[in-house]
């Protein structure tokens, strides 16, 4: 718990510097409900993460938020350049960590919210980087660990588990040592999506104040998702009181966090 607390601790010193992670999000993405029972008798509902129309990697998304995304470049700032990083980082992790849980205990929650949710945030935050046309070792300036330099690098490709972000690098060390059982590794699934939707909030933020439409875009289509994916994770612990306990350690208060649900 302390070396989480102390991984948290490093993503708010990030956070604070370089900007990662507040306004409600338009996003319209459509459910898709799977088959594996949570519980023996509650059905999952994982949605897709991104609006339906045109494809980008295993799901679509519409031509109205494609011309966003392919408008040109926004001039922005260094903080704002290197959120891009962080996510990508960060999107990465969940993906990572998900299919690895899956791997060890064989709970379809992992892979469903990884192939479903988490491949479409990495293509998602790859355009972005490519369009700014970003390079790990020369334009973010968060880039603390050896370079990856995965912005044309195909998913499937990328080295699980290995990051260019040391606080990305120790959060996923810290949620892969904790994950010693399947109700514990889905306490990792929530404490992932909560500190996404807390470092998007801000994310979204600095992007407003900037004018970014294109990342204000695809950081709303991320949070969506993440808040899909808190909710399957809290449908998965009902016995254990959901995901609040978790979310309270992270997020302080005695108030659940009310995530919009589907």
């Amino acid at each position: 718990k302390n070396n989480i607390l102390k991984s948290l601790l490093a993503i708010a010193t990030v956070f604070v510097m370089t900007g990662c992670g507040g306004s409600s999000s338009p996003v319209d993405d459509v459910p898709i409900t799977l088959g594996d029972p949570i519980d023996g008798s509650v059905e999952e509902t994982v949605s897709s993460d991104v609006p339906t129309t045109v494809t980008l990697g295993t799901e679509t998304i519409n031509p109205e938020t494609q011309a966003i995304i392919d408008a040109p470049a926004s001039n922005i700032s260094q903080e704002l350049i290197n959120t891009l990083s962080y996510m990508g980082n960060e999107e990465r992790l969940a993906y990572d960590v998900y299919n690895a849980l899956y791997d060890k205990y064989g709970k379809k929650t992992f892979t469903n919210i990884a192939t479903k949710g988490e491949y479409q945030h990495i293509t998602l935050m790859q355009e972005l980087i490519q369009k700014y046309k970003l390079s790990d070792d020369v334009n973010f300036t968060n880039v603390d660990l050896p370079a990856l330099g995965y912005m044309n690098t195909a998913i499937e490709d990328m080295v699980p588990g290995v990051y260019d972000v040391s606080a990305i690098q120790g959060l996923y060390d810290d949620l892969m040592d904790i994950a010693t059982n399947e109700i514990e590794a889905l306490k990792v699934g929530c404490k992932i999506e909560v500190i996404d939707i807390m470092d998007l909030d801000h994310d979204i933020a600095l992007a407003e104040a900037e004018d970014a439409a294109d990342i204000i875009e695809v950081f709303k289509i991320l949070r969506a998702g993440s808040y899909n994916h808190y909710w399957a994770f809290d449908g998965a612990l009902q016995s254990e009181g959901g995901c609040c306990p978790t979310a309270l350690e992270i997020l302080g208060g005695s108030t659940c966090p009310d995530y919009p649900q589907k």
